[in-house]
């Protein structure tokens, strides 16, 4: 993967990789018929998730689709929540060739919106229906979101260097030529020049997302979502 495609990835935040790796791991098993139950089945589980018809509202899934999705969340997370650990496991499973911990950390703390520790299947659902079926704007802003680390509604050149190594730590070997221990940092001062506008030294949402629509490939791109699920 050449520098081109790791700035995408770093725009676009790995959704469709992470999409195939809940597939993977059994968290979107698709194929049920319809036999399915009309209601989410709360069983015994620590957690017990909204009502089908909220989740509709709330989200761009319909009810067929949010049964399936709960079914497959369920059988892989019997508890109704999913923790870091298990985010942890998934990526380093998917991408042996490198280290996925940090991401994993991050992409966590991105779906954990109410920040008690565990991803919730609303968290999860949400989420979800943002990144495969929101507007750009609505995927762009959960991509600041991931970025915006401490959640001060900007963008510093450290925290965007913090989700680079991140993802340069995550694809290991996979990038080509192999890139020097420097490369991040250089690739961030490129990609921090071209957003912030004003050049006062954070990025703002404004600037992130005007940058990114305003970026071809990274437009050419987000039809990668589409159609996933």
């Amino acid at each position: 993967m050449n520098l081109e495609g790791l700035e995408m990835i770093a725009v676009l935040v790995v959704v469709i990789l992470f999409v195939k790796v809940m597939e993977q791991f059994g968290l979107l098993e698709t194929g049920y018929d319809d036999s399915v139950e009309d209601e989410l089945e709360l069983s015994a589980v620590r957690h017990r998730p909204e009502g089908l018809e909220q989740l509709e509202a709330l989200t761009r899934f319909n009810r067929k689709e949010l049964q399936i999705l709960y079914r497959g969340f369920k059988n892989e997370c019997p508890s109704g929540v999913v923790n870091e650990d298990t985010f942890k496991v998934i990526y380093s499973q998917f991408f042996p060739q490198g280290d996925a911990s940090m991401y994993a950390h991050f992409l966590f703390n991105a779906f954990d919106t109410d920040k008690d520790g565990s991803v919730s299947f609303e968290d999860f659902v949400m989420g979800l229906s943002i990144l495969l079926r929101g507007s750009v704007q609505e995927k762009l802003n959960w991509a600041f979101n991931l970025y915006d680390i401490n959640k001060d509604g900007y963008i510093t050149k450290e925290e965007m260097l913090d989700i680079m190594k991140a993802i340069y730590d995550m694809m290991g070997k996979c990038t080509y030529p192999l890139l020097k221990d420097d490369t991040p940092r250089q690739h961030v001062e490129i990609f921090f020049q071209k957003m912030d506008k004003n050049k006062d030294g954070v990025v703002t949402i404004d600037e992130f997302i005007d940058c990114c629509q305003n970026d071809e490939n990274i437009m050419r791109s987000m039809q990668l979502f589409e159609n996933v699920i």
